[in-house]
Order: structure tokens, then C-alpha cells, then sequence
């Protein structure tokens, strides 16, 4: 994984630089190219994860797991249609869990799970309004469009502000307290300073794509074959992607039928983050028990 973060390091600024060179078009359909790929990839293998998470769940039948499911999918529409306000007040929130722990793996012995739950979601919550408040307007106006509601730009930043100083305080705390993650927690914010330097200098969808799918999508991706296969090879890799085809090309097809009916690029955009919501409900459930288990085993 340490090689794959300097991989990582050097693709997001080759992504940056050739921000240089692509019209603010290009850089949206790149950007959701790049979502469509590996984005949309690293949750479509959700069901062979839950297959695989226990004994217990091995002896539900696959017809029973995906009627769950979809069941939580459905709701999660169902939400956004009923309390778009508060969907997405809960989508933001299960977003910032569910980034902060991929980055904040393997710390459970060291924390109460309350705490932890709450420095991995202040960190996914900082890298969510960092993008925010580089495009307050746009993100407003999506917001707009998806809840009817105006939203101050003044909230993303005291939003931010307050974040930042509760994510500050406990990581000079864990600095002080806690020697062998004191790398961790430097490395992590350093990783902040890159994320705010690409939102800032990018595009909100290239800059969001960037972040998801270099930094989100792939080491998830990585992480699943890991858990499934014991080890990361290009044959385990290929494998997962022939295993997760019929349940991605299913959300392709989903996303090509919104954008067919939709093409008003800011009614898109607000209506692709629901649809994007409403499938990430469940795979955050999925990942998280996925971490919960390998934990457990090592």
C-alpha cells in the first residue's frame, strides 16, 4: 500500500497538470469517466463481500442478500424523494465515515470505537467541504436543485473551520499520546494539503473524480481482492472485475438512462449524487463490516 500512495501522489498531479490542457467540458466528462470506471466498480462486488464477511451470512441464499440489498438501495431513493434535506445531510455524513476509514484503517486496538467512528468521519468530512468551499457556488446550486432548499456558502466554511479544529485537536492529542501512529497522522495531513491544493486548482467533478477514484476507489479496490483472495494480484484483479461486470454494467445502464432524460448538466449532477447516495448506503455497510472482520482476523 505504501507504494500504491506514491503512485497515487504522482497521478494526482499528472491528473492536475493536465487539468491545464482540458476544457472545462473535458474535464467533466474525464472526471466522469473516470467515476464510471473504477468509481462505480469498487462497489459493485458488494454481494460477493457479504458472501464472503461470515459463516453466518455464507448460508443466505444470493437471492435473499440481494433482495436486502436492494431493499436498502430502494429506501435510500425513497429518502431523497420523501426528506431530500435530510438524505442528503445523511449522505454527506455516511460519506465522510466511509472515506475517512479507508484512510484510517487498522487502528481499532489503539481507540474505543465512538472515537475512532468520530476521527475517521471528521477526517472524510474535512475532504468533502475542502471540495465544498473551492466550489461553494456549484455546490450550492446542486443542493438547490436536489432539496429546493438555498444553503448559505458561509456554512461550508464554518462548517470546515469547525472540522478542522476538532480534527487538529484530537490528532495533537493521538500525537502526544499514542508514538506509533504519530507518521500516520502526519502523513494523513500532509495528504490534506494535496487534496486541498487538486480541489482548488481543478474543477469540481475532475477534482472530486481525482480524489474518488485515485484515492478512494482504487485502494478500496485493493483492499476487497485483499480480503477475498488473501493477496493483490493482476489475476485476482481481473477476476473482480469479470465477478463485479453484471452489477456494474446494471448501474451504467441506470446512470445512461438518468442522463438520457436529464442532460441539463446541473439537474445531472443532482441527480447522479442522488443516485450515487442511494448505492453507497449499503456498500458503506458492506465495507464496514469487511474492516471489521479483517481486523478481527489479524
Amino acid at each position: 500500500m505504501k507504494n500504491y500512495t506514491n503512485i497515487a501522489i504522482v497521478a494526482s498531479f499528472f491528473a492536475l497538470w493536465m487539468d491545464s490542457f482540458l476544457s472545462d467540458k473535458h474535464q467533466v466528462i474525464m472526471g466522469f469517466m473516470l467515476i464510471f470506471s473504477f468509481g462505480i466498480l469498487h462497489g459493485a462486488n458488494d454481494l460477493l463481500l457479504i458472501k464472503n464477511i461470515s459463516a453466518e451470512n455464507k448460508s443466505n441464499s444470493w437471492l435473499k442478500i440481494f433482495t436486502y440489498y436492494v431493499m436498502i438501495v430502494l429506501a435510500g431513493i425513497l429518502i431523497f424523494y420523501l426528506i431530500p434535506l435530510f438524505a442528503l445531510l445523511l449522505f454527506i455524513i455516511v460519506s465522510a465515515n466511509h472515506f475517512g476509514e479507508q484512510q484510517w484503517q487498522n487502528l481499532d486496538n489503539l481507540f474505543p470505537k465512538s472515537v475512532l467512528l468520530l476521527y475517521q468521519s471528521l477526517y472524510g468530512l474535512i475532504i468533502l467541504l475542502l471540495l465544498f468551499n473551492f466550489h461553494s457556488e456549484q455546490v450550492q446550486g446542486i443542493i438547490e436543485t436536489i432539496t429546493q432548499t438555498t444553503i448559505s456558502t458561509e456554512i461550508f466554511l464554518i462548517s470546515l473551520q469547525i472540522s478542522t479544529a476538532l480534527f487538529l485537536s484530537m490528532s495533537v492529542y493521538f500525537f502526544w499520546k499514542i508514538e506509533n501512529i504519530r507518521k500516520k497522522i502526519l502523513l494523513e495531513l500532509f495528504f490534506l494539503v494535496v487534496f486541498s491544493i487538486l480541489f482548488k486548482s481543478s474543477s469540481l467533478i475532475w477534482g472530486f473524480a481525482i480524489y474518488f477514484v485515485i484515492w478512494h476507489s482504487i485502494p478500496s479496490i485493493i483492499d476487497q481482492i485483499k480480503f477475498l483472495n488473501k493477496s493483490f494480484t493482476f489475476q485476482n484483479f481481473f477476476s473482480y472485475c469479470k465477478s463485479a461486470g453484471v452489477y456494474w454494467l446494471v448501474s451504467i445502464i441506470g446512470i445512461a438512462i438518468i442522463y438520457y432524460f436529464y442532460q441539463d448538466e446541473e439537474l445531472f449532477n443532482a441527480l447522479f449524487f442522488s443516485f450515487l447516495a442511494a448505492i453507497t448506503f449499503p456498500h458503506t455497510l458492506v465495507i464496514n463490516k469487511m474492516f471489521g472482520q479483517k481486523d478481527a482476523l489479524e
